[in-house]
């Protein structure tokens, strides 16, 4: 079970960071997780290096009927088999078990002080290699910039910066093997597309700042209907009148405007999308199925892989499901995201053909 967080120590880490490793171990000890005999936990503390400091977070539990489970060292260019509960925090830099990057500052110079990045981890079971890459990636500063144009500056951000982390992953480096790459990917609907349907008929009032004529506000009033205001939006607010059109059915209407992955549909493939947009959530823990009036809702946390990943997933030919893509605490509050997750079971002799574990390069 491989489970990805992010913001760890939340948006006041510096104050928070310090009930993190209690959290830690409780979790690690606790009944739930006892059939769980081993563990790898990476947790990126150091605020102090703004250079390196992602807030990412990656837990790996591995079951007690799982056997000959092994770990790739990017140093080494070795698997070495999983035994215990290890936890490695602070400084990951130097951690020989992962990759870990911060995206540079120059991808996104409106955030000063991102820590958007990833981390990466390999893994062998029962003969079958495969990356495991948690990510987080920029999200739009503006409600406003984002509906400028379509599609949108941010969405070009993202792009570039996916592509950074799908380049590192197949690099010369080591041998290539299938890949999973799971997290925030900040992917928006096309905002300016979704705002003119949702407003076709309406007409647009613009309020400029009286000091700098910047454009501040649009308000989106019916053409009838005493205009009435379907949507007001801002830098820092998207209010839509009617929240209930993104759950009704899950919010499949709207899917057509998630593109932002197209633009990689030869590198990554998704299951279907069942669930409704997984952002932005209320933070108030009486509405846990409530939208906050601050973005457009979208599918921001997903979990992709290589088309060689796919290929290790079991296929069922009955009526079976065994492959779930769904998310987590419909109607409980859990903060802005609701968390997303993926269930399978990996095929008999799945990537046996293309894992290279040879006896002499596993540390036992």
């Amino acid at each position: 079970m491989a489970l990805h967080c992010q913001e760890f120590g939340g948006k006041n880490y510096e104050a928070s960071m310090s009930h993190v490793d209690k959290f830690v171990k409780e979790l690690l000890s606790s009944d739930a997780m006892k059939e769980y005999n081993r563990a790898r936990v990476y947790l990126d503390e150091n605020y102090r290096s703004q250079e390196h400091f992602t807030a990412l977070g990656s837990f790996y539990f591995l079951h007690e009927s799982l056997k000959n489970i092994y770990q790739f060292d990017f140093k080494a260019k070795k698997y070495k088999k999983v035994a215990g509960k290890e936890i490695y925090s602070d400084t990951l830099e130097s951690t020989p078990t992962l990759e870990k990057a911060k995206f540079p500052q120059d991808y996104f110079p409106e955030c000063k002080w991102s820590r958007k990045g990833f981390v990466r981890t390999r893994w062998s079971i029962a003969d079958c290699a495969f990356d495991l890459v948690n990510i987080h990636l920029f999200h739009d500063a503006s409600n406003l910039v984002a509906w400028e144009t379509s599609p949108s500056v941010y969405a070009g951000i993202r792009h570039k910066a996916l592509g950074y982390v799908l380049d590192r992953i197949i690099d010369q480096r080591f041998e290539k093997a299938a890949y999973f790459v799971f997290g925030d990917f900040n992917f928006r609907l096309d905002s300016k597309s979704v705002v003119e349907t949702l407003c076709t008929k309406a007409t647009v009032q613009t309020v400029r700042a009286a000091d700098t004529n910047e454009v501040v506000k649009l308000i989106f009033r019916e053409s009838d209907n005493d205009r009435k205001v379907m949507l007001q939006l801002e830098k820092k607010v998207f209010d839509y009148f009617n929240q209930e059109v993104f759950r009704d059915d899950n919010g499949t209407a709207l899917l057509e405007f998630d593109k932002e992955l197209s633009v990689f549909k030869d590198r990554l493939y998704e299951p279907d999308i069942t669930f409704p947009p997984s952002y932005p959530y209320s933070e108030d823990s009486s509405q846990g199925k409530q939208y906050m009036n601050t973005r457009c809702p979208a599918w921001c946390d997903r979990i992709l892989m290589s088309p060689s990943a796919k290929e290790l997933i079991l296929r069922s030919e009955s009526e079976e499901k065994v492959v779930t893509y769904d998310h987590i605490g419909p109607n409980v509050c859990m903060g802005d995201h609701k968390p997303v997750f993926l269930a399978f079971r990996v095929a008999p002799g799945a990537g046996k053909a293309h894992t290279h574990v040879p006896k002499c390069c596993v540390v036992q």
